[in-house]
C-alpha cells in the first residue's frame, strides 16, 4: 500500500510526520510519500538524524495553515502540502492519505478533490475512541453540524461496514444512536426519525444510547449528528485528561503515595495506553472515494505512525468501494 503523508499538517510538523513516516517505512507497514517543501523536509530530517531512505518526497511549496479558511484549499492554496497530497490520491498516485492539518480544510479538500462516493450525502469524520469493552467508532464527530435522518443512517451503514472489515475482521458490530434517553420515543425530530430508519435496516442496531453509557462500551458504532458527536468527543477527551492528571497528582502527594505509585505503575501505564487515542491513529473520513485519515492536530510521531498503519489497513480491505453499494442497498442513497 502507498500512503501519502502531509508533512506540514499539524502542530508538530514537520518533525512528527517525518519521524512517523520513517518508522512506518522501516517497519514495512507501507510505502510512504511525504508531501511538502522538499528542501525543508530534508533539512529537518538531517537535524533529527533521521534517514529518509525508502521514503518518497513530492514537493509542495505551500502550507495550509490552521487559521486558513477551509475553502482556500480549492483556490489559492492548491500547492499546499495538503492539497497536493489529496490531488495525488485522486490521481491514483497513492492508496490513502494522512494529515494532521486543519480538519475543515481536509474535509473540504477530500470532498471536492477526492470527491464523495456516489449516493452518499456527506462524508463523516469517524474517530475510534476507547471504551471499557474496547474501541468504538463515533460518527459524525464534527464534519456535519446539521444533519438529516438519512445522513445519520448512512453514517451507521458506513461505520458498521468499516468496523466489520477493518477492526473486527468479520464480526458485525453493534450500532447505537446517541440520544438523551434509551426509550424509542426519546430525542427531537432528528433522533426519532433516525431511530425508525435505523431499525428498518439490517444493521445490528441496539437502539438509543445515552452519553453516560458510551464509555462503558454501550455500542461499537455510535451514530450522531456532528454537533452532538463533537461535544461527546471533546467531553471524553477532557475527562480522560483530567482523571489521568488527578491520578498523577495523587501518587506524588507524599512519600507513601510515591511508593504506592511505583507499585501500581505498570497498571497505570496499561490504563494510559488503553485511554490513549493516538493508539488508534486518527479518524477515517468515511464517504469519499479513497481512504483519508485525519490525525489529531497535536499528533506526535507515534500517532502519525499509527495513522499510516490504519490508512494502509483501510486501503487494503477495499471497503471504500463497498460503501456506496451498502448505502444503496439500504435504500437511503442520495437522489
Amino acid at each position: 500500500m502507498r500512503v501519502i503523508v502531509d508533512a506540514f499538517g499539524g502542530d508538530n510538523a514537520p518533525q512528527a510526520p517525518i519521524a512517523g513516516a520513517v518508522e512506518a517505512v522501516q517497519k514495512g507497514l507501507a510505502e510512504v510519500i511525504l508531501v511538502g517543501d522538499e528542501e525543508k523536509i530534508r533539512a529537518v530530517a538531517t537535524e533529527m538524524a533521521v534517514s529518509l531512505d525508502g521514503v518518497n518526497i513530492v514537493h509542495a511549496p505551500d502550507v495550509m495553515e490552521m487559521e486558513d479558511e477551509p475553502r482556500r484549499i480549492l483556490k489559492d492554496k492548491k500547492t499546499s502540502s495538503m492539497a497536493v497530497g489529496l490531488q495525488l490520491l485522486a490521481a491514483g498516485e497513492g492508496d490513502a492519505f494522512v494529515s494532521a492539518g486543519s480538519t475543515g480544510a481536509l474535509i473540504m479538500g477530500a470532498t471536492f478533490i477526492v470527491k464523495r462516493i456516489k449516493g452518499i450525502s456527506r462524508p463523516a469524520l469517524a474517530p475510534l475512541m476507547p471504551s471499557d469493552k474496547g474501541p468504538f467508532m463515533l460518527l459524525d464527530s464534527g464534519a456535519n453540524a446539521d444533519c438529516r435522518p438519512e445522513m445519520l443512517v448512512q453514517f451507521g451503514v458506513m461505520g458498521s461496514l468499516y468496523m466489520e472489515n477493518v477492526l473486527y475482521k468479520g464480526e458485525k458490530p453493534t450500532v447505537g444512536l446517541l440520544n438523551i434517553g434509551t426509550e424509542d420515543t426519546k430525542g427531537g425530530e432528528l433522533q426519532q426519525e433516525t431511530f425508525k430508519l435505523l431499525k428498518a435496516t439490517d444493521l445490528n442496531f441496539i437502539g438509543n444510547v445515552e452519553a453516560r453509557e458510551v464509555p462503558n462500551g454501550a455500542a461499537q458504532v455510535i451514530v450522531a449528528d456532528g454537533f452532538s458527536g463533537n461535544v461527546l468527543l471533546k467531553t471524553m477527551e477532557g475527562t480522560a485528561s483530567m482523571l489521568l492528571g488527578y491520578v498523577k497528582t495523587l501518587f506524588h502527594t507524599n512519600f507513601l503515595t510515591k511508593i504506592a505509585g511505583l507499585i501500581v505503575k505498570p497498571h497505570i501505564a496499561g490504563l494510559k495506553k488503553k485511554m490513549d487515542t493516538s493508539e488508534y491513529g486518527g479518524a477515517p473520513l468515511l464517504g469519499v472515494n479513497k481512504p483519508v485519515i485525519k490525525a489529531h492536530g497535536n499528533a506526535n510521531a507515534k500517532a502519525i505512525y499509527n495513522a499510516v498503519r490504519v490508512a494502509a489497513e483501510f486501503a487494503q480491505t477495499g471497503v471504500v468501494e463497498r460503501f456506496g453499494e451498502a448505502v444503496a442497498a439500504s435504500a437511503i442513497a442520495e437522489a
